[in-house]
């Protein structure tokens, strides 16, 4: 019956307290004699323990500050690459030029170790190993159909069917993709042999906005 009741009182006395937040300023000496108890196993003073959660919230800030630091870097870098690579496209005198110069950044300013880009359509003048041509109704492109319907990146591990189709004999080597549908053209895909270089949730504002330049880039040569 005892027990009930200091538990009860303390339940109270704890409302009371974060009611009234300033209460330990009247009567210092109870914040100096509190105790409360540590995940280690001793016992410290009020103040200390408060000092010390301050100083790990503190700790935690620092980390995350540091951590936007760096996500601001990249994005900047990320940014004067992606325009950089959009006036290489458009200083471009041809279709097959402007797909040479995309290719050629996403190999070398953006580091990846398997670029191809896939055509619906053929463009004159233009063969290289990492291009491809398949027609909209070829069977070959089963597997990307909901990603053409939908235009949406995909990030990660590829389906086999989908690495088969991509990267041919270098299937066995790519182990993550940055797949980047490109509506009314086909597909690009940028291969790393990182399993972690490209996973799903990542962000793809640059992937769509390279895109899209490249797609605004061909349509100034259709006829």
């Amino acid at each position: 019956m005892n027990e009930t009741v200091e538990k009860i009182g303390a339940h109270e006395i704890a409302a009371w307290l974060r009611r009234h937040p300033a209460f330990l300023k009247q009567f210092p000496d109870l914040a100096l004699t509190l105790v409360v108890p540590r995940d280690d196993g001793p016992t410290a003073s009020l103040a200390s323990y408060q000092l010390e959660v301050l100083r790990d919230k503190n700790r935690e800030l620092s980390r995350r500050l540091a951590e936007l630091a760096v996500n601001a870097q990249v994005n900047e870098r990320l940014a004067v690459r992606t325009h950089q690579l959009t006036l290489a496209l458009m200083r471009q005198d041809s279709a097959a030029d402007t797909l040479k110069a995309m290719a050629a950044s996403l190999a070398e300013d953006f580091n990846g170790d398997s670029v191809r880009i896939l055509l619906l359509a053929p463009v004159a003048g233009l063969q290289a190993d990492w291009l491809q041509v398949i027609a909209a109704d070829d069977a070959r492109l089963a597997p990307f159909r909901d990603c053409l319907r939908d235009g949406e990146p995909i990030c990660g591990r590829l389906q086999a069917e989908k690495q088969a189709v991509l990267y041919g004999e270098e299937v066995g080597e790519i182990q993550s993709t940055a797949l980047l549908p490109l509506p009314g053209v086909g597909l690009l895909a940028v291969g790393s042999r990182d399993p972690n270089r490209f996973y799903p949730g990542m962000g793809t504002l640059f992937l769509r906005m390279m895109g899209e330049a490249l797609v605004t880039a061909l349509q100034r040569f259709e006829r």
